[in-house]
């Protein structure tokens, strides 16, 4: 049994593994309670493009884990995403809508800071100061700045910049952790330089952030051709649902969805992609196991066990759609993006105003 020893306004005490774990002792409406100091995360969303289920199942299902275990910041990335041309009359309604989508997908506002990134001045007035303990060569050699400045010769001065301002986005909060897959780590290592050197230079300011690489999800793969990865790119958009399709189309998709010439349902993906993906999304979706699936449809042929894939993903679609129709023109949405906006300028302007003094911008 874990003992306990109280002290001062701490309370210390040692698990079965002899781990010394401090919690602080607070006081919530005159009563004690405990409560454990989490780690912040920040995680970025492009309001670009649409969700589908391949980032359901592989990302936003992590996202929802994730906020019990950390202090989590979500936002928007509006400015990033002009980096290249925005219709500037549906740019602001994309914003809303994914944030709505998000909070539909299971993200809790309670447990998490959202807010859009452009609302707070403070992203882009911080940026500026750090570009200025930036070098060019660090920047030209980011691997996204390398690949997309190859295929557009008049790209902006924003394709080489915006690490800088995600480095900004990460450095105001004071971020331990930051979510990224792989291809984005490279981000995160040059926010770590930019605090480091920042540090070394002006005095401690910054917290140095850490990548948390995810997990690798489940992959989820085109419904047409199961040998790439479902996108919203994709050239047959049969290939791919997206969490707002209409749920008969939905339907028909999984079940006009590559399979092959057996009729045995079996998780083998290098000889059957097609069954090998459907099985993928129904034990994502139902928390069952690649056998438990296998031993549910066996002797089943791919008609029946298309039809059951469909209801868990048109029951998914359902619930999410009428949650997402519910919120995106809610006041309530306002509430939680006002809420995300006021907490987050106090936290970054007093991050700024440290910037400022520490780089000499103070009268004397």
């Amino acid at each position: 049994m874990d003992k306990f020893f109280y002290f001062n306004i701490k309370i210390y005490y040692t698990r079965s593994d002899g781990v010394y774990i401090s919690k602080k002792l607070i006081n919530v409406n005159e009563r004690k309670v405990f409560m454990e100091e989490k780690k912040k995360t920040l995680t970025g969303l492009q309001p670009t493009g649409v969700i589908h289920l391949g980032n359901y199942i592989g990302a936003i299902k992590q996202m929802v884990e994730y906020q019990d275990k950390y202090d989590s910041y979500i936002f928007v990335a509006d400015l990033h995403s002009i980096t290249v041309p925005q219709d500037k009359d549906t740019l602001s309604k994309k914003c809303r809508d994914l944030i709505a989508l998000y909070l539909a997908c299971g993200i809790d506002p309670n447990k998490n800071t959202i807010f859009i990134q452009s609302e707070n001045l403070y992203h882009a007035n911080l940026a500026w100061m750090l570009e200025c303990n930036t070098y060019f060569g660090e920047l030209s050699r980011m691997h996204q700045f390398k690949e997309k400045s190859k295929k557009n010769e008049n790209f902006t001065v924003g394709l080489l910049t915006y690490p800088v301002l995600m480095a900004a986005d990460i450095l105001l909060y004071d971020t331990d952790y930051v979510p990224v897959g792989i291809d984005q780590k490279q981000h995160v290592e040059i926010a770590r330089d930019i605090a480091i050197r920042f540090n070394n230079k002006f005095g401690q300011t910054f917290t140095v952030p850490e990548p948390i690489i995810k997990e690798s999800g489940t992959k989820i793969t085109d419904l047409v051709d199961p040998t790439k990865k479902m996108s919203k790119s994709s050239d047959n958009p049969k290939g791919v649902i997206t969490l707002l399709d209409d749920l008969d189309v939905a339907r028909k998709k999984i079940m006009g969805a590559t399979t092959d010439s057996e009729t045995v349902v079996r998780f083998d993906p290098e000889n059957k992609p097609g069954i090998s993906n459907l099985i993928n999304i129904y034990v994502s979706l139902t928390g069952k196991t690649i056998k438990e699936t296998e031993e549910e449809f066996e002797g089943c042929n791919y008609g029946t066990f298309k039809t059951k894939v469909a209801d868990v993903v048109v029951e998914l679609l359902k619930n999410i759609q009428e949650k997402y129709n519910q919120i995106v023109s809610s006041s309530e949405l306002d509430k939680i993006l006002d809420e995300g906006r006021n907490k987050t300028t106090e936290i970054a302007k007093a991050k700024f105003e440290k910037v400022k003094e520490k780089m000499g911008f103070k009268r004397n």
